[in-house]
């Protein structure tokens, strides 16, 4: 299937109106991008895919606090892997 180009603005208005699918693909191209500030905002407007990409970043970093502050805005998958990082034998809990 041949790949779409839409611009960012279309996908905002789509965004906007309720889609769900330019929500996800709003949260993708802001981590090609590597723009956390975007992430972050369209985890607050309830993205599940941005929770994702963000948490998976925060995994990646070992970064604990953005872990915590990713499940308390909703992605509750943020909070299992804190709890995991927390909890992993020898680790020594550093961040």
């Amino acid at each position: 299937m041949a790949k779409t180009n839409v611009d960012r603005e279309t996908l905002r208005e789509l965004a906007d109106e309720g889609n769900e699918t330019a929500l996800d693909r709003l949260a993708d191209l802001a981590d090609e991008t590597g723009d956390l500030g975007e992430l972050s905002e369209l985890l607050d407007e309830g993205s599940l895919r941005a929770g994702f990409l963000l948490t998976r970043r925060a995994v990646a970093a070992r970064d604990l606090r953005e872990l915590q502050r990713i499940s308390d805005a909703g992605y509750e998958e943020a909070g299992g892997e804190l709890e995991r990082l927390l909890t992993a034998p020898g680790d020594g809990g550093q961040d």
